[in-house]
């Protein structure tokens, strides 16, 4: 069983920042963020691979968003820069996903319980 907690959310104007941080008891393989706003499906934000050497981004963060896996610690972080209106909604972190790399929900077994993000314009 992987217990994950995650905090750093909050409200922001757009173009501000804000850095998530993500727990974990223990994890191995990938893990990744999440996000899901009102309405939509919940998207794959960014992941990287268990030792750290391999990140996937979505095409809307990449170049504003930077995954961090910090292993002596059990943490992953997710620094979010250049923040837009669009990013705003329910952040989760996942643990426990493939040996190498996914972003698909149903690829992690672990979920925490979520951090809201929200931008205003």
């Amino acid at each position: 069983q992987v217990q994950l907690h995650e905090s750093g959310g909050g409200s922001v104007e757009a173009g501000e920042s804000l850095r998530l941080s993500c727990e974990f008891s223990s994890s191995r393989y990938c893990m990744a963020w999440f996000r899901q706003a009102p309405g939509k499906e919940r998207e794959g934000v960014a992941a990287i691979s268990g030792a750290g050497g391999s990140t996937y981004y979505a095409d809307s963060v990449k170049g504003r968003f930077t995954v961090s896996r910090y292993v002596v610690k059990n943490q992953m972080d997710l620094q979010m820069n250049g923040l837009l209106p669009e990013d705003t909604a329910m952040y989760y972190c996942a643990a426990e996903g493939p040996r190498g790399m996914g972003w698909v929900p149903g690829m992690f077994n672990y979920w925490g319980q979520g951090t809201q993000v929200t931008v205003s314009s």
